[in-house]
């Protein structure tokens, strides 16, 4: 079945045309009818199935059947800021000749702006809790016509430990709504929330036994702590056009790899939650646009972050929580584009990898490094303050054969 056969707004069908969205996804297919009935919706979907459209479209569709313009009648909660900016960007791609207004609210930016385009009217509103309960306890959010209630990547909010924050929220909602759920994993906490807030739901479960796409290919090589901006280096010249999306713990941590790379003379885009709100943006959308071909970044980005054609996911530091691999290696391999995710594993890192074989269900393939290889990619960096472990290496291997020798 093609969009356009299915019973919405032409002005939407115009909208998905130019888009070029021909024919749903399964997570599409699955969820767009319910929800066009008017039916809660609980749905467990994999990143990159193309759920925000899922429920965008009939969303739209519902809120035009009314026409009851510049009234705030939609209300999309999601974990972070860049989600906001990315779900309220597929409303307005979708709504473009509707005349539905959208607004993405989020911290880290000034709320005058936000709280003016409130008072001017809005139609569908994606938020993120921290912004969405600040406006909403000063008395500037309307919630009484509130007809759509979308939960979106909950897992995460409830990680956020925005549990009460939600349900002290739902009380300000009208009990005549609809309300859609959309998690990429599913556990006890989950369904309480689920089930507290939904009436009745169809429940859609796309989450197959490995829960890593099937469009990526991941793999992982055994690459101690201080050596692995050598093999990154290595990785990034050896493919010159590729688009990379690297991953690491923590922000000083992002900041310091980024350093290395621009030592050896590759440029790097860097995020992490410790810059400003506006660079953020400014960030992703530089590489989402691929004016920059590398970006590092902590799991700011790993969560339901929409950018085309990455080539590659570096993991290069492995995630505490095994479900964050999946998110991250996620950001490859999106739609029918294939993506390949490398993950380099230090020692103390094999915990780590244990527990993501078990979480995902399978044995991630290992790409062996022999011995000089790992050598010789240590030994020619470019990477100029390594100039004496270098030479302190080549020394090494220029004695290796006579101690081998004395050995026989």
């Amino acid at each position: 079945m093609k969009f356009a056969q299915y019973h919405i707004d032409p002005a939407i069908k115009e909208s998905l045309e130019e888009l070029g969205f021909r024919k749903p996804t399964d997570i599409q297919y699955k969820a767009i009818p319910s929800i066009l009935k008017g039916e809660d919706v609980l749905a467990i979907a994999q990143t990159g199935t193309g759920k925000t459209a899922a429920f965008a479209i009939p969303v739209a569709d519902r809120l035009l059947r009314k026409r009851q313009l510049n009234v705030l009648r939609c209300l999309v909660m999601v974990p972070t800021r860049e989600l906001a900016v990315q779900i309220a960007t597929v409303f307005r791609d979708i709504t473009r000749h509707t005349g539905l207004k959208v607004l993405g609210l989020f911290g880290g930016v000034g709320q005058d702006p936000q709280i003016g385009a409130l008072k001017n009217g809005v139609d569908i509103l994606v938020a993120t809790p921290g912004r969405l309960f600040d406006l909403s306890h000063q008395g500037h959010l309307a919630l009484a016509h509130i007809e759509v209630l979308i939960l979106d990547e909950a897992d995460h909010m409830l990680d956020l430990g925005f549990l009460t924050d939600i349900n002290d929220l739902v009380r300000k909602l009208p009990t005549r709504r609809q309300t859609l759920f959309f998690s990429a994993t599913i556990n006890e906490r989950i369904k309480e929330l689920a089930y507290r807030i939904v009436k009745k739901p169809i429940r859609i479960q796309l989450s197959p036994k490995d829960p890593v796409s099937k469009n990526v290919d991941h793999a992982f090589a055994r690459i101690e702590m201080d050596d692995k901006r050598f093999f990154l280096e290595k990785l990034l010249k050896e493919r010159p056009e590729a688009k990379v999306l690297v991953f690491v713990r923590t922000k000083l941590r992002a900041d310091r790899v980024a350093a290395a790379m621009q030592r050896v003379g590759i440029d790097a885009l860097v995020m992490h939650s410790g810059k400003e709100q506006t660079d953020r943006l400014k960030v992703l959308t530089s590489f989402r646009e691929g004016q920059s071909r590398l970006l590092i970044t902590t799991d700011v980005n790993a969560r339901g972050i929409d950018i085309p054609d990455v080539d590659y996911v570096v993991n290069y530091d492995l995630p505490d929580h095994p479900e964050s691999y999946v998110h991250r290696v996620g950001r490859t391999g999106r739609g029918v584009k294939r993506g390949e995710a490398i993950s380099f594993v230090s020692k103390e890192e094999q915990p780590l990898l244990d527990a993501i074989e078990a979480y995902t269900g399978t044995d991630i393939k290992e790409r062996n490094i022999d011995t000089e290889s790992y050598r010789l990619t240590v030994a020619e960096t470019e990477d100029t303050p390594n100039d004496n472990w270098r030479k302190l290496l080549e020394e090494a291997a220029a004695t290796e054969p006579k101690k081998r020798k004395k050995k026989s």
